[in-house]
């Protein structure tokens, strides 16, 4: 999903100074007493610096009011045990993703939308850091940072782990970071086995198929999120995800569905399922005549979990729920 960058007017000046004023203070000590952008204090305890796409930015040790801008920094916040005071949400839908706790998300503001942040929300709930990334928010940066320190990793998707490890060293949850991925690491072993092994996943090839409200069919590559996971368990991937550009997707119109056949199918739709063709196609003689499907191996999915999920309390739903849709 790459929601459309929108400009709002903002009347920041004081906050963008402010914001300058703080950065060039990033090369100073870490026993600096705090960090501070216009609004956003820290709890005390003095600072660390974390290495970001956009450079050293020093955040407070003990963070207390988070902003996250997108689904994979709030996935990783509530992984942690850290509840965010706001977060952005998608474009098509209000709220945040089910698959996460409501216990956890109702008390998060939400802050517009993702790739749009309403700034002045943002500022407003006087945050001591933003969680974000550069190809998210890279051109709201000095705007971000005059609010609060802003830690900003490079992309999103494929690269979810890394972004997970500077997640959990901005909110100071190394220790905890690391029982997590261990714990993950061990769930993977346990869906490998379940499916028939290393030996049998790698001969089985699953491809997933994205239904796009205003964009073409989308057929994942391995340079994604879903594709890491896939990927982690061993899944065999059949030839046309080598095609995908990137490594993304390799994007087909609904009368070239027949290129996306494997052994199984996961399907997912943004947006409305007759605009995003998602009824159309799945209707057509082509898409009755996959082998997936005359096998009865297509599997309809949340969207919102297996592509906008993009964390490790995602990752262990859809290993669970893969599990039980390929030995059910």
């Amino acid at each position: 999903m790459a929601p459309s960058v929108r400009r709002r007017g903002l009347t920041l000046g004081a906050l963008a100074l402010t914001g300058a004023l703080a950065l060039s203070a990033c090369g100073s000590s870490d026993s600096d007493s705090g960090a501070k952008g216009d609004g956003g204090s820290s709890a005390g305890g003095g600072t660390r610096t974390v290495k970001t796409a956009m450079g050293d930015v020093k955040v407070p040790a003990h963070p207390q009011r988070v902003v996250v801008l997108d689904t994979g920094e709030l996935d990783s916040a509530l992984t942690l045990g850290v509840e965010p005071v706001g977060g952005t949400h998608s474009a098509t839908e209000d709220g945040f993703p089910a698959y996460l706790p409501a216990a956890k998300t109702k008390g998060i503001k939400e802050v517009g939308e993702i790739a749009n942040p309403n700034m002045e929300a943002v500022a407003s709930l006087k945050p001591d850091l933003i969680l974000t990334s550069k190809v998210r928010d890279g051109d709201r940066y000095k705007q971000l940072s005059a609010i609060a320190p802003t830690v900003m990793t490079e992309s999103t998707g494929s690269d979810w782990k890394n972004n997970f490890e500077v997640h959990a060293e901005a909110l100071g949850k190394q220790a905890e970071a690391k029982k997590v991925v261990a714990a993950y690491d061990a769930h993977v072993a346990k869906v490998t086995a379940a499916v028939g092994g290393k030996k049998k996943a790698a001969a089985t090839d699953v491809n997933f198929v994205r239904f796009v409200e205003g964009a073409d069919i989308r057929i994942y590559g391995k340079q994604n999120y879903i594709g890491s996971i896939l990927a982690d368990i061993g899944m065999g991937r059949p030839a046309i995800t080598d095609k995908a550009k990137d490594g993304f997707s390799y994007d087909v119109s609904p009368e070239k569905i027949d290129l996306a056949d494997a052994d199984a199918v996961f399907t997912s739709t943004y947006g409305d399922p007759d605009k995003a063709g998602t009824t159309r196609t799945m209707k057509s003689g082509l898409w009755k005549n996959l082998k997936a499907s005359k096998d009865g191996k297509v599997f309809k999915v949340d969207d919102r979990l297996w592509i906008a999920g993009i964390g490790y309390t995602a990752a262990d739903q859809i290993l669970d729920e893969f599990r039980t849709k390929m030995t059910g």
